[in-house]
């Protein structure tokens, strides 16, 4: 485990190690009072419950694993909770922990208003009104999502309408000091039109407005979002391995 010479208490504390990284910005909500610990190569914090995932680190890997292995073996993370790491190789964590979903993805941010996109002046703030057509479209492209109408951790939606249709949409989940995307989408029969750049452009403004960096979460194996996002100027890059416990 980490020296406990090294303990922080409150969220100034943590970003204050980290350098008030992106990442940790983000995770550690203003108002929450979040414990954690430091070392030369690693930051690493357990949140208060119902705030999100369990616990985080950003540095290196094997201190990470080691930590909250030890923490799991207290009993301080019971199963069900999340984990977010640096990026590891699933055979380590499968020898470390019982894990019952392991996600490999990337968090990604800017701090610059990306390059204008066609179409993009076609994106809206949506209402509770739109929330049945918004769940229609999530059923038909995007099912896998937790980003959906009425979960109380989404600020706002935003989408493209074709007509009375929406035929793109995307949840800002911002929380913290950070603009945050999440679920974006579009309709099957809309793809390949440049509706995902144009969403994605016209969201980032729009929360750009309102926060010094935007950010958002892909999948690694997603490689044809990631460069879409680069291209809209998401170049900062935090690799990232969540883990659900068993």
């Amino acid at each position: 485990m980490i020296n406990t010479a090294h303990k922080l208490v409150g969220r100034a504390a943590l970003l204050a190690a980290t350098g008030h990284h992106p990442f940790a910005r983000h995770v550690i909500r203003p108002g929450t009072r979040p414990r954690g610990w430091r070392s030369e190569d690693l930051v690493a914090w357990l949140l208060p419950s119902g705030t999100g995932p369990a616990g985080g680190a950003i540095g290196v890997a094997a201190p990470a694993v080691d930590l909250f292995a030890a923490l799991v073996a207290e009993g301080v993370l019971p199963h069900g909770q999340w984990v977010q790491l640096p990026r590891t190789d699933p055979q380590t964590l499968a020898g470390r922990f019982d894990i019952a979903r392991l996600d490999e993805w990337d968090f990604l941010w800017t701090d610059a208003p990306p390059p204008r996109q066609t179409d993009e002046e076609r994106v809206v703030r949506l209402t509770d009104a739109d929330h049945p057509a918004l769940a229609a479209l999530i059923d038909e492209a995007y099912p896998s999502t937790t980003s959906r109408p009425g979960d109380p951790g989404i600020v706002d939606w935003y989408g493209i309408r074709d007509g009375d249709r929406i035929i793109a949409c995307g949840a800002d989940r911002s929380r913290g000091d950070i603009g945050f995307l999440a679920g974006l989408t579009v309709a099957p029969d809309r793809r390949g039109r440049g509706l995902g750049a144009a969403l994605t452009a016209g969201m980032t403004r729009a929360l750009g407005s309102r926060y010094d960096r935007v950010a958002l979460g892909v999948y690694t194996d997603n490689v044809g979002a990631i460069r879409l996002y680069r291209r809209l100027g998401f170049t900062g890059a935090l690799a990232r391995t969540s883990i659900q416990l068993g």
